[in-house]
């Protein structure tokens, strides 16, 4: 494998976008040679879905954009990130827990623990912020 294998792409902050992210980052992992019948494929679908949504709904109109990127490195790490210029990072649990919104987090970081990554948040120089998630890539790969 190359040291690093990357793929970017930047997105109007809209409703529809949500689903061209998911379809963007299935498609450069499908290319990568991750099998998407597998869950890994399944739940990276489903955790770019809710850091899109995120991205466009809990902005309120102050990120026009925003941008997914996709590493894969040389150690054998997934890198996905959302960045959106908002500065309001996501909210801490349980109090999003309660809200009738808010859910995404919990989904996002449950799968995250469940394929063996973790998720963290880093500031923008712009001010805004990158949602990330880190997964072992060869789990994935191995995945049954």
């Amino acid at each position: 494998m190359a040291d690093q294998q990357e793929a970017t792409v930047t997105l109007p902050s809209d409703p529809a976008s949500v689903s061209t992210a998911r379809r963007y980052v299935a498609e450069v992992l499908t290319s990568w040679g991750l099998d998407s019948a597998t869950e890994t494929a399944d739940a990276v679908r489903l955790i770019v879905s809710e850091l899109a949504t995120n991205a466009v709904l809990h902005t309120f109109g102050q990120s026009p954009t925003f941008t997914v990127d996709v590493r894969l490195e040389r150690d054998e790490q997934l890198h996905i990130g959302v960045t959106d210029s908002h500065p309001r990072w996501p909210q801490r649990l349980p109090a999003a827990v309660q809200q009738d919104n808010g859910r995404g987090m919990v989904i996002i970081r449950s799968l995250t623990k469940e394929a063996g990554g973790r998720l963290s948040v880093t500031p923008t120089a712009e001010g805004g912020k990158t949602v990330w998630i880190n997964l072992p890539w060869t789990a994935a790969l191995t995945q049954a």
